[in-house]
């Protein structure tokens, strides 16, 4: 499969892309695993993710860490930088937020195995984490620690 192929079907890679208003209207797009067959782990790191709280419309900051072992399809990255962007105006608490993520890309994909961590920064004085993933880690694929500490104030 040439790469021409595989990225025939992309419809916003390449090209200027607006940033989608909420997370319904983000169009998340995938490309065929040219590595399909071979266990690895694929990790997006989004430090400065945004959302809102839906009760009070404050923003809300957090660090995610997305790994994922492929099977046949990889995730195209502008149009995930695009989705978590969507988030920006979105009103939803953490643990909607993060898991809501992962299980859009869970249903996009069908990966062998995805985890996501949503490090939270602290609103209230409480930092909320967040962790969901689809199983245990397939043996034999190397899965690194997410290696965000946990928050530290002044202690």
């Amino acid at each position: 499969m040439s790469d021409k192929d595989i990225y025939a079907g992309l419809t916003q890679l390449g090209g200027a892309t607006a940033l989608p208003a909420s997370p319904e209207e983000a169009v998340l797009e995938r490309v065929p695993n040219p590595q399909a067959g071979t266990a690895y782990c694929v990790r997006f790191a989004a430090p400065e993710f945004t959302s809102l709280c839906p009760i009070t419309g404050q923003p809300d900051f957090a660090h995610l860490v997305i790994d994922y072992v492929p099977g046949a399809w990889l995730v195209e990255s502008k149009s995930l930088k695009l989705y978590l962007g969507s988030f920006r105006n979105h009103g939803a608490f953490h643990e909607d937020c993060t898991v809501s993520i992962g299980k859009r890309l869970v249903e996009l994909l069908d990966p062998a195995w995805l985890r996501i961590g949503g490090y939270w920064y602290p609103r209230g004085g409480i930092p909320i984490d967040v962790f969901w993933q689809t199983a245990a880690p397939p043996e034999g694929v190397w899965i690194p620690v997410q290696g965000v500490p946990p928050y530290r104030g002044r202690g």
